[in-house]
């Protein structure tokens, strides 16, 4: 249980009560003195390998002998990011790199009071797993399997971690099952598919705000230049998560079909032209592009054949979505 304060720490009188700012805080009469309790920053890490999550065992209190994400408080004078890791590496040793910020969630503790959680996707650089001095135990757990974890923060990021890549993993086990039930063996694995979405999936904001800066400033979208970025970003986020849908198989023209005239009736109802609407669509593509011929790894090892595969798909795709977003404009 988090101890009450009752003396000053400056002259060592009894503290009052004394409302500041609407707030109700500790207050010194003799001092003339305020003492603030702001809550302290908790870190915590997400680290998946091949859908599993790695988890540890507390070996003390608060909820020990129970299951958590890697997690521990900030100390002074670091970064909140290297606290992140540090506590990574004493509680599993292993060692890794932010990814990026999950969620950041408020806590109150009976033992600490009042916490700020905010939650990393890290990747491992290196180091080996073991268990640390605040850990009985530390292990990679399935993520079909995750035990209810004691802090509740832990639990609201893996819940909104597992969701942002409930798609990712549809698809991926969408193509697993039509390469073991269709693709011959010189496309084994379908290494196109694959490669693509995965470049979709980890770079899909940077092709969304490329977008967005082109949209705001090309001499074919004009209507767009004033629309809010926010509004901009949902959009082109929308559009991106249906190609992505669309690569993997799960899919079908029907959903295409209905999207887009959704699509095409929203933009001419809020007076874009149709022009600039297919400008505007059409350097999505343009930009899904851009970051896959700077992907090192796919300039290395696409060949011929799979860059003509790749254009047939993604024509498609937008053959297929400006038709149906202009019979949705034309409908109104």
């Amino acid at each position: 249980m988090k101890k009450q304060r009752h003396f000053c720490i400056y002259c060592s009188d009894a503290l009052i009560k004394k409302s500041e700012d609407n707030v109700l805080r500790d207050f010194c009469p003799s001092c003339k003195s305020y003492f603030y309790d702001n809550p302290l920053p908790v870190v915590a890490t997400v680290l998946d390998s091949s859908r599993n999550i790695l988890l540890v065992k507390r070996d003390r209190q608060p909820f020990k002998g129970r299951w958590c994400l890697p997690t521990g408080f900030a100390e002074a004078g670091e970064s909140i990011e290297d606290a992140a890791l540090r506590e990574l590496e004493e509680e599993t040793g292993i060692k890794g790199k932010i990814l990026r910020l999950l969620d950041v969630d408020s806590y109150k503790s009976r033992f600490y009071g009042d916490l700020l959680f905010l939650t990393f996707v890290v990747e491992q650089t290196g180091g080996k797993l073991a268990a640390g001095d605040d850990s009985a135990k530390a292990e990679f757990c399935p993520v079909g399997q995750i035990p209810h974890l004691a802090f509740p923060p832990n639990r609201r990021a893996l819940t909104a971690y597992l969701k942002s890549k409930r798609d990712y993993w549809a698809i991926m086990d969408s193509i697993e099952h039509a390469d073991k039930n269709s693709l011959k063996p010189v496309v084994e694995k379908n290494a196109l598919t694959r490669r693509l979405v995965n470049i979709i999936v980890k770079n899909k904001e940077d092709i969304i705000y490329s977008w967005i800066e082109d949209v705001a400033n090309s001499n074919s979208t004009n209507e767009y230049h004033k629309y809010d970025r926010k509004k901009l970003f949902n959009i082109c986020d929308r559009i991106i998560s249906q190609i992505i849908l669309w690569l993997g198989g799960l899919y079908d023209i029907n959903h295409l079909k209905n999207f887009h005239i959704k699509l095409g009736r929203e933009r001419r109802k809020e007076g874009f032209k149709l022009s600039e609407t297919l400008s505007a669509l059409s350097l999505i593509r343009k930009h899904i592009w851009g970051i896959g011929i700077h992907q090192d790894g796919w300039r290395k090892s696409i060949d011929l054949y799979m860059t003509f595969e790749m254009q047939r798909r993604m024509t498609i795709f937008f053959d297929l979505a400006t038709f149906y977003l202009t019979q949705g404009y034309e409908e109104g």
